[in-house]
């Protein structure tokens, strides 16, 4: 277990969520420098578009975390802004970035598929990073291990200790389930690393198969990934924000999934987007990709 602050000088307190949070994000800028140049765009304008997007992202991501846990949030409305004590909601931060994104390129004339497909593999590894906070703070856990294959999926066969305090408003306090002898699942691990198999496939799939692709299927296969892996994990959380009895995030997740899914393959039957690389010559957004027509016969 780790102090959640890593720095305190008289009454700042610098804390490791904030650090991780930040390290995620420069070090997801980075890589998406590198997508941005595979693909024939300017890695300035990311970088110029990057603080909107995370600061949208960030403030949806509360908003979506908030309004999850309001019947505790109604009773502790000083708690609303104190993000560095965790509690952000990954599907709010992907529709705000992408709102984010979406306003700031059709501001400045830049493609909008193209950097969603940029910003991409860069959120999936900002998650990756993004999710070492959720391991200070205690958060983002399963169920006791003990409990594994019985009244929850199967899981594998390590876990991480949570102090009681953390454990309030879970069925499982210290009284049952003893500090000193008790595991629980590290959501946060698996799904850590779930995203980073996921960011890797993606960039596969960019470097090797980019002339072939439209403007936006990377972002399109973001979406399948985190919605089945979301929709996963959610099988081993109690407590959720529920809508006809089903998780939120799993409905989220399910959705996203397959309109994602039937997207991609619908445009593509149909030859419906841009390219994903960058004509030489597009000085601006690119056109839609016209199908192509067969050559009239001779004779």
């Amino acid at each position: 277990m780790i102090d959640p602050v890593a720095l305190e000088i008289g009454p700042f307190q610098l804390h490791w969520y904030g650090i991780i949070i930040a390290s995620a994000v420069l070090i997801g800028g980075l890589l998406g420098t590198r997508v941005a140049t595979w693909l024939g765009e300017d890695p300035d304008d990311g970088w110029s578009m990057l603080l909107p997007v995370v600061i949208v992202s960030v403030i949806a991501a509360r908003i979506y975390h908030v309004v999850h846990l309001w019947d505790f949030y109604r009773d502790n409305p000083a708690l609303i802004p104190q993000i560095w004590n965790g509690g952000i909601g990954i599907p709010g931060a992907v529709a705000g970035g992408a709102l984010a994104i979406f306003a700031v390129t059709r501001m400045r004339g830049l493609h909008t598929a193209r950097w969603l497909d940029i910003f991409a593999p860069a959120l999936l590894l900002g998650q990756v990073i993004g999710r070492l906070g959720n391991f200070v703070n205690q958060e983002l856990y399963g169920p006791p291990t003990s409990l594994c294959g019985t009244e929850f999926p199967p899981c594998l066969p390590f876990g991480i200790p949570i102090d009681a305090a953390h454990r309030e408003g879970t069925p499982w306090g210290a009284a049952a389930f003893p500090v000193e002898t008790t595991s629980f699942v590290p959501l946060f691990a698996y799904e850590m690393v779930l995203n980073l198999i996921g960011m890797l496939v993606i960039l596969y799939v960019i470097r090797r198969f980019a002339p072939r692709l439209f403007a936006g299927d990377a972002a399109l296969m973001y979406i399948m990934w985190y919605g089945a892996v979301r929709t996963l994990l959610e099988t081993y959380r109690t407590g959720n924000w529920t809508i006809l009895g089903l998780p939120t995030a799993m409905w989220v997740g399910i959705l996203g999934f397959v309109l994602a899914g039937a997207w991609l393959i619908y445009r593509h039957r149909r030859g419906w987007g841009s390219p994903m690389l960058r004509p030489a010559e597009d000085d601006g957004a690119a056109e839609p990709m016209a199908r192509p027509q067969p050559e009239a016969s001779a004779g």
